[in-house]
């Protein structure tokens, strides 16, 4: 199936998509509806058709179910699923027998159905009432039954969703008051959420949907713990946690490599940053460390800025966005972008390129930044026409006249052979070079600049390595003090022969002395039980193959990044350069919301000159109030409603998708922050102090900045077509 032959049947919405495909999130283009994604909650079955989860309702009463996980003294099979209720009262009377001992275990169990399944069910919604008891209140049911929405009697009801959000995509479930987005603004909303950039600062939103933690961790941005632990040692670069599971016998440690300032796709900065500290304690499943574009790890793509909807001088008409001074100068929507460029040696018809500092006809500023090799320091700040690697190639013979080839005789000069091909800076880049890599065809020889990064690189394994070993070390010794403080021993230990005697016969042992004693002397301590030293062996035995099998990890990564590389035929060597630049909001950049509310600035005011509160707060975004009736998208206004009154009361909101905030609970808030009710305020034109004659909708709003920058955009040629 092509674009050019999909018709309207193919594209369309189908009633079978509930729960399987997202409604809303398609891409706008050509291609609408035939890219498409999963719902919330659905999976593939080992057929490969899309099936959505459901609970069972039985005369009009949802029923949990369970599935067992260990049966204990149940008489339940592995892997069966009951009723909770059934599964609850068998582990009550197990615990009031006197010959059963051991409760069953179970984990909740969702019915899982394929689209032809349901054809004949009756299904009725999540939002359906329902009683603490799971009945349901309402006697006649809004079901779907064949494609239809019907009205039935509660006793005829089958199943009930499992969740409102079921229905969309992960990236509309996101889109806080969603249910008041009309469906094309939505699209647009959880389309744009993928192009947002990472930026230095982010701030997680104070209108959310309960998704954001969700997202961030299944996105797998964020670092997350694999097992229990306590932090010991943490850097920009890398965490380190000492395992200790008494349960797994496990010990060891868990280093977890932090990326620095790589570059995506989209060329923005992958980076980073550690949230725990030294002497922690983590468990399972904790987020370790903040990704691109999530905060304290909850999924952060913009900011929560002070917004007008109003027009101003005309600055914002169609969807014109005026932003205040301020955000530019916080570093509020700053971001960092790395180029990659790249150079290449290959063997030509007239000899080999070379890579390398001596370039005729340079300047030595010229070369300034340039290391022996020819390649530029990480750290140098660049700009248009700066050399970031040094390249010569050779040129064909040319006739030379008399006079030229006497004085080539006489000095030997061999200059004019080569000419300058080396790698410069383009135009419209200027920033700082933040990496360097090399790679080199096997059996070429290294230079002095890939041989320092591969030592650095085998420095970082061998620190590495250390501390792990050293942290394996450090819990043996912990363990066999714990085992064998106070254990009596049969006759005297001594720290050598005819050495001091540590501890004498009969006596016990104690921490001091285990600390004095080599690993060979406590593996044939003469205690008196003989099971404790062998669980003292066993525990040397762990920890000495856990060392080896690190040792020769260590080895195979570090042969690995010795061996060459494997280059396409005919290059020798070849070199990549990464230049980071900052970013700053500026005219010509594209934001958006999360409700399909996009537009371009037009303008950065001066802070003083933004329209301001009657307490002297100047707002941070002017947005066109024209912009919201005939897009229908509302949730924009809600939500800037609930983020002034989460702003003032210092609170945070999670309104998902289809059970989100009422607006009598948003105007509960707004007037518990001491904020009208109507989430509207007076405003003063901050260029002549005058108070604006109505009365302004302003909020807390979260705006992104969408990877459309004007930088990346402008564009101009001096003849001929653009």
């Amino acid at each position: 199936l092509s674009r050019e032959r999909a018709g309207f049947e193919v594209r369309d919405v189908h009633s079978t998509h509930y729960g399987r495909i997202c409604p809303i999130e398609t891409p706008e283009g050509p291609n609408i509806g035939l890219i498409s994604s999963l719902s919330c909650f659905a999976r593939l079955n080992p057929m490969g058709y899309i099936e959505s989860p459901y609970k069972k309702v039985e005369k009009g009463k949802v029923l949990d179910h369970v599935q067992i996980t260990q049966v204990g003294d149940s008489g339940y099979r592995l892997g069966e699923v009951v009723v909770r209720e059934e599964f609850e009262a068998a582990n009550a009377s197990i615990r009031r027998s006197r010959t059963k001992t051991t409760e069953a275990w179970g984990e909740p169990y969702a019915f899982y159905l394929p689209a032809w399944e349901e054809e004949n069910l009756n299904i009725a919604q999540a939002n359906a009432r329902v009683n603490k008891k799971g009945a349901l209140l309402d006697d006649k049911i809004i079901a779907r039954s064949g494609g239809e929405f019907l009205v039935i009697d509660r006793d005829q009801v089958d199943f009930i969703d499992v969740s409102p959000r079921q229905v969309v995509s992960v990236a509309a479930a996101l889109i806080p008051f969603l249910e008041h987005d009309d469906a094309n603004r939505a699209l647009m909303g959880s389309n744009m959420q993928r192009q947002a950039v990472p930026l230095v600062r982010p701030e997680a939103p104070v209108v959310g949907t309960g998704m954001e933690s969700v997202v961030a961790e299944d996105s797998g941005a964020v670092v997350v713990c694999r097992r229990v632990g306590i932090v010991d040692k943490v850097d920009c670069q890398r965490i380190i946690v000492r395992v200790e599971d008494e349960g797994q016998g496990e010990f060891g440690a868990d280093i977890y490599q932090l990326t620095k300032f790589r570059r995506s796709n989209q060329n923005t900065s992958i980076n980073q940053k550690p949230l725990v500290e030294e002497g922690q304690q983590v468990v399972k499943g904790q987020v370790l460390a903040d990704g691109p574009n999530t905060q304290q790890g909850e999924l952060a793509l913009g900011h929560n800025v002070l917004v007008a909807f109003m027009p101003w001088r005309g600055y914002n008409f169609e969807d014109a966005i005026v932003v205040s001074q301020a955000l530019v100068k916080d570093d509020k929507y700053t971001s960092i972008h790395i180029e990659e460029f790249e150079t290449s040696a290959r063997d030509t018809k007239l000899g080999p390129e070379e890579i390398t500092r001596d370039i005729p006809n340079v300047s030595e500023s010229a070369l300034a930044h340039l290391d022996e090799a020819g390649i530029i320091h990480v750290g140098a700040q660049v700009r248009q026409g700066s050399i970031l690697v040094g390249k010569v190639t050779p040129k064909g013979e040319t006739q030379l006249t008399p006079e030229e080839k006497l004085l080539r005789a006489i000095f030997g000069e061999k200059a004019g052979d080569v000419r300058d091909a080396s790698l410069r800076c383009p135009p419209g880049i200027e920033g700082v070079v933040v990496g360097v890599q090399i790679f080199a065809r096997k059996g070429v020889e290294k230079d002095s600049r890939q041989l320092s990064i591969e030592n650095d690189e085998i420095e970082r394994i061998r620190t590495n390595s250390e501390d792990e070993k050293r942290i394996i070390l450090e819990v043996r010794d912990s363990k066999i003090e714990r085992l064998l403080a106070g254990a009596s021993v049969s006759e005297d230990v001594e720290v050598r022969k005819g050495g001091d005697v540590v501890v004498k016969k009969n006596g016990k042992v104690s921490v001091d002395a285990l600390r004095r004693l080599k690993v060979a002397q406590i593996k044939n301590l003469p205690l008196k039980k003989a099971a404790l030293l062998d669980k003292v062996r066993l525990i040397i035995r762990q920890a000495e193959s856990q060392v080896e099998v690190l040792n020769q990890l260590n080895q195979e990564r570090i042969e690995l990044l010795q061996k060459g590389d494997d280059l396409p035929p005919g290059v020798i060597k070849q070199v990549k350069v990464f230049i980071a630049m900052k970013r700053k909001l500026q005219a010509g950049d594209k934001m958006a919301g999360r409700h399909g509310n996009k537009g371009v600035i037009s303008q950065t005011l001066p802070e003083e000159d933004m329209p301001f509160l009657p307490d002297g707060t100047p707002t941070e975004i002017i947005l066109n109030p024209l912009g919201v009736p005939s897009r229908m998208n509302v949730g924009q206004i809600l939500e800037t409603h609930l983020g002034w009154a989460g702003h003032e009361l210092g609170m945070t909101f999670a309104t998902p998708v289809f059970e989100g905030a009422t607006e009598d609970e948003i105007r509960e808030m707004l007037e518990k922050a001491g904020l009208p009710e109507d989430g509207k305020s007076l405003l003063y034109d901050g260029v002549t102090g005058e108070e604006f004659e109505q009365r302004v909708t302003v909020g807390y709003i979260y705006m992104l900045k969408l990877s459309h920058l004007v930088d990346d955009k402008i564009h101009a040629r001096s003849i001929g077509p653009y």
